[in-house]
């Protein structure tokens, strides 16, 4: 029967036998190779076939735990003549050390020593390495989880104005945080925490942020932590202005003497009217997949298997993993 409508359409016209042959074999051709995971036309492709993918490669994930942690205060108003504001955050008594125009040779060297055993777990130890390839140096001692504020700033008397042009032989400050007892080293895999920081100078006025940062471990390791873009349902001012009426409404309710089963069946409503739950497509579950090499967090676990790319800036996903652990996601 085939033969007999091919051999038809071939009298009728070699040309529109040819168009309907090649037709065909695209057809068929876009349906193997979808089927078999590859990326092709969604015209070309099986609906079911492109809303389950099942060959996204997921990271098995370790939980570390880390003992340190660094963040700027009041960024925007930090320069290199009033200092910068740090508040470090550690589960135990540790030091910060904090090095100003530090040569950016030897801190990469420091990561290579560390790496062939060369452990820096102290703050001799990345001394011995610096070989005082830096500007100027202080310390401070921080507390066991205190959130105290420290003022890292050059001396009054000191020269330094800006750490040269662009590209930079120096880091404009390096800060290294240790844990002060021995015994401490032992608890945590992580011995250590080398942050990398721009501050604003006179050649180079950008704000201040951390540029990188790297978590040392007992075992001759180091990680450089990198940021993940999440998407967000943040309350917009008409939202926040929406609660605070909702609040005043509330208080007023109360003392017109509503019953608590109405005042929970209030708070209820509130709790489902839709935020918090950002996921990009559905919008109706929380984000959980890490996508890489983007690193956006974008999708929750029942959207992770529809897609191939990532629906925030379509790069091809590679690997993905969970921010919270024990959720498989589902097809």
């Amino acid at each position: 029967m085939p033969a007999t409508v091919l051999s038809t359409l071939y009298g009728y016209s070699p040309h529109f036998y040819i168009a309907v042959v090649f037709i065909c074999f695209l057809v068929t051709c876009g349906l193997v190779l979808g089927w078999f995971g590859v990326d092709v036309p969604v015209i070309l492709r099986n609906s079911d076939d492109s809303a389950s993918n099942t060959f996204l490669s997921r990271k098995r994930m370790v939980q570390v735990k880390n003992p340190f942690g660094l963040e700027i205060v009041n960024p925007d108003t930090a320069n290199i003549t009033t200092g910068i504001t740090l508040r470090p955050h550690c589960l135990e008594e540790s030091t910060l050390t904090c090095y100003w125009g530090c040569s950016v040779q030897k801190v990469q060297e420091v990561l290579q020593r560390h790496a062939y055993r060369f452990l820096i777990m102290t703050p001799g130890a990345l001394e011995e390495t610096l070989n005082n390839q830096y500007q100027h140096r202080e310390q401070h001692a921080v507390q066991k989880e205190s959130k105290e504020e420290i003022l890292v700033r050059l001396p009054e008397d000191s020269e330094i104005e800006d750490f040269g042009a662009v590209p930079r032989t120096r880091y404009p400050l390096i800060a290294l945080l240790t844990l002060s007892h021995a015994d401490d080293r032992e608890l945590y895999p992580i011995v250590s925490m080398l942050s990398v920081l721009h501050v604003p100078d006179r050649s180079y006025s950008l704000p201040c942020r951390i540029l990188n940062q790297y978590l040392l471990t007992a075992q001759g390791q180091f990680y450089d932590l990198k940021q993940l873009y999440m998407s967000t349902s943040e309350p917009t001012p008409e939202c926040a202005e929406e609660s605070r009426d909702c609040a005043r409404d509330m208080e007023l309710l109360q003392r017109l003497g509503l019953t608590e089963e109405e005042e929970e069946e209030e708070e209820g409503e509130g709790a489902q009217d839709g935020r918090g739950k950002d996921c990009v497509v559905c919008q109706n579950d929380t984000v959980n997949w890490v996508l890489l090499p983007c690193r956006h967090v974008c999708l929750c676990d029942g959207c992770l298997t529809r897609f191939q790319h990532c629906p925030i800036c379509r790069q091809f996903v590679q690997e993905t993993f969970p921010l919270r652990s024990g959720t498989p996601p589902t097809g």
